[in-house]
């Protein structure tokens, strides 16, 4: 798989095939979720939510139209949420300020 970064947001993005699952790198764990168990997404450029079969992921930050676009297409390899000095970047560009994950409960 060729993967490209798009630009210097902190998202990787398949450029030859669709990856099988998406990886969320988080602070202290990192979650593998498959492509196949995809629901849907939407949001927009400050926050997005990405709806699977047993997790809610939400991306807040900025820039993140591109990978709403991405994410539809199930390009996204991976998700990267941004170390503390990133978050706050001099000029507005693309970051993840954070990202939060909730397993769902089949009760």
């Amino acid at each position: 798989m060729n993967v490209a970064s798009a630009g210097k947001a902190p998202w990787i993005i398949s450029s030859s095939e669709q990856p099988p699952a998406l990886e969320i790198v988080l602070f202290k764990q990192t979650l593998i979720l498959s492509w196949n168990q995809f629901v849907y997404a939407d949001g927009g450029s400050d926050e997005l939510r990405i709806a699977f079969a047993s997790h809610d992921v939400v991306v807040k930050g900025a820039g993140l139209d591109p990978l709403l676009a991405a994410i539809a297409s199930h390009r996204v390899a991976s998700i990267q949420q941004s170390v503390r000095s990133d978050r706050f970047p001099a000029q507005a560009g693309r970051f993840i300020r954070e990202i939060v994950v909730r397993k769902i409960d089949g009760d």
